[in-house]
């Protein structure tokens, strides 16, 4: 499993058209099989500072992502959006050690056994 974090330094002028491109990629990559979470979240004390948590299944699961089309719609689209290059730094999870603690759970659907509204 590894953990991504990308931290996106956006132009303030355009946090609002940022963060829309970037809630249409990521619900898009939580439909990959090797994506487990995508989580996008924002600095309280700078709006502009938003940090995307990407949890993939394996080491293979980030090249895989790079190749959608949603991933290249969001990367063309948000090009010009940012402040600066955005940078990344990777992480092996340590706990939960596994898949079915970070998995997402898109709406509708329910969670791993034990969570609240799983079976």
């Amino acid at each position: 499993m590894l953990v991504v974090h990308v931290h996106a330094r956006v132009r303030p002028d355009r946090v609002e058209d940022f963060l829309a491109a970037t809630l249409v990629n990521a619900r898009a990559s939580l439909t990959e099989p090797g994506v487990l979470r995508f989580d996008v979240i924002q600095d309280q004390a700078d709006r502009a500072h938003v940090v995307l948590v990407e949890v993939y299944r394996d080491a293979d699961a980030p090249a895989a992502h790079k190749l959608t089309p949603h991933y290249a719609a969001w990367r063309d689209a948000v090009a010009e959006m940012m402040a600066e290059p955005r940078a990344s730094a990777s992480f092996a999870a340590v706990f939960p050690a596994d898949g079915e603690g970070w998995a997402s759970v898109p709406a509708g659907r329910p969670g791993p056994p034990g969570a609240p509204g799983a079976p």
